[in-house]
């Protein structure tokens, strides 16, 4: 199969613009067909019989690939993502020193915003801790800030402590709260930067086949896609989450979850309340029952718990009552119980983003309370090893996500952007074949059947309907038939978002 394919018009799909898809495969697996798009949505879809030249709109022969539901991911942060994209990489380092020398060698050249930033180191399984004095000891003079691979942690060194006013602080090391006010507090690129570096990651997302997100960016988020909405066409669907700073605010507009905030266009809507009841697995924070091995009887040996019971629910009921949905953040086993005891007290729909660790008895409540888990598949193959050593003998119920499909639950795929790349076949090779490596399947059980995992990454759409919105990827490789490493990496040919291509054959 080519990478082009023969299109009998150069003109570019547009919303209201008719165009053919001929020679399709209509779905993974699926019989060919032709489908017929416009409006911005998909108006028929016929048997495969030809490439109707005769019908004077624009057609696509795409030879035989195969079309699916664009896919969304549910869970990012794309401003730390954009910026991730041209940070020090630190992820594959497997101590602090090796995290400073690094450090050392990139302080040789030009930096950005006049401090040294850096993402994804994991300390989860060093020998070594960080600390500020190792970081001094390379670099004294130049700020240095690293964030953590999931996004809990910011190690600092002296200058850059200064720099956001927490100079001697006794570790540089900032963790959950203390961590992202002093991120917020370093220098700002402008807005025209930030804005620049996002559609750049928005494009590149496209690519990937992704026609939605739902950003969890800390910050005004709504605000900030607003103007990105009013000055750009954007090449993906965004529903922008709120933080309990700006519910107020959110409530006298009259927002809810859904409503369209940028001038009609429906490309930006806003999306759920942000909530957090624990910490994470990395930082030893997510909230558990159990001790984590070596922390003995200290306060925080379970973990911590971000936001009190009585105050989540309060914010749940507040947000749920005037029509915007709760995303909460749970990780450990008893942060999990405690937002599903929140959602059975609210009575309102919503999610819970990550459930990493579960209770038994906490699977089928998703179900009965109709609470969708967001999940990562990336992570369960990222974090196996700190899952092994940090909750050992409790793994068979981590990322598990063969056990919620059968106890009914509604699963929703996300990457956690910058916590793993923003690229969906990740995640999706990740929960089918649940591993990221050469290394054998970890808890091979608990695997999810193709289908259902691009589903999960189409926000549940399954098929390809009349009606539609002309979101679709197509793919160079029939996913049915791929093997895990072609997952990770499926060749997409062509992206599109209500009917026009956002990458692709235009």
């Amino acid at each position: 199969m080519t990478s082009t394919a023969d299109v009998s018009t150069a003109t570019d799909g547009t919303e209201g613009a008719p165009l053919w898809l001929a020679r399709v495969r209509l779905g993974a697996g699926g019989p060919l067909a032709r489908l017929r798009v416009a409006g911005g949505r998909i108006t028929g879809i016929w048997a495969d019989e030809g490439l109707q030249r005769g019908c004077g709109e624009p057609v696509f022969d795409l030879a035989g690939r195969t079309v699916l539901p664009g896919l969304w991911d549910a869970h990012v942060h794309m401003g730390e993502w954009a910026v991730a994209r041209t940070r020090l990489d630190v992820s594959g380092l497997g101590s602090a020193r090796a995290v400073a020398e690094a450090v050392r060698e990139r302080a040789q050249g030009s930096l950005e915003d006049g401090v040294l930033t850096g993402f994804g180191f994991r300390d989860g399984l060093w020998s070594d801790a960080p600390h500020k004095d190792v970081l001094d000891a390379v670099v004294p003079g130049v700020p240095v800030a690293l964030v953590s691979q999931d996004l809990h942690t910011a190690w600092l060194n002296s200058a850059c402590l200064a720099l956001v006013g927490r100079a001697g602080h006794p570790s540089g090391v900032l963790r959950e709260h203390e961590c992202l006010e002093a991120l917020a507090a370093l220098p700002e690129a402008p807005v025209e930067t930030v804005d620049r570096r996002i559609e750049e990651a928005c494009r590149a997302a496209a690519a990937r086949g992704v026609t939605g997100i739902v950003d969890f960016q800390y910050g005004d988020t709504v605000t900030d896609w607003t103007r990105r909405g009013a000055v750009a066409r954007l090449p993906v669907r965004v529903s922008a989450a709120v933080y309990p700073a700006y519910l107020d605010a959110a409530i006298g507009r009259g927002l809810r979850t859904g409503s369209v905030v940028d001038g009609g266009a429906g490309i930006v809507r806003v999306g759920p309340l942000k909530l957090f009841t624990d910490g994470s697995l990395n930082t030893r924070t997510a909230l558990c029952r159990d001790p984590y091995p070596g922390l003995g009887d200290t306060p925080r040996a379970h973990g911590i718990q971000e936001t009190g019971t009585e105050e989540l629910v309060a914010l749940m009921r507040r947000a749920a009552a005037h029509g915007i949905e709760p995303a909460v953040h749970a990780i450990g086993d008893h942060a999990n119980t405690v937002a599903l005891d929140a959602f059975e007290a609210v009575r309102c729909r919503g999610s819970i983003e990550h459930a990493q660790l579960l209770a038994a008895a906490d699977l089928p409540r998703f179900a009965v309370l109709g609470v969708t888990a967001s999940v990562q598949p990336r992570h369960a193959t990222d974090d196996r090893d700190i899952a092994d050593r940090h909750w050992a003998g409790r793994t068979d119920r981590a990322f598990a996500y063969a056990d919620l499909l059968a106890a009914g639950a509604r699963l929703e795929f996300g990457s956690d952007a910058p916590v793993s790349p923003l690229d969906p076949w990740l995640g999706i090779a990740s929960a089918v074949g649940r591993t990221g490596d050469q290394r054998p399947a970890w808890h091979p059980e608990q695997r999810v059947p193709l289908a259902t995992a691009l589903a999960a990454s189409a926000r549940g759409r399954r098929l390809i309907r009349v009606g539609d919105a002309a979101d679709l990827v197509v793919t160079d490789v029939d996913p049915l038939e791929a093997d895990l490493a072609t997952l990770r990496t499926m060749p997409v040919f062509a992206t599109m978002l209500g009917g026009r291509w956002t990458h692709g054959p235009a």
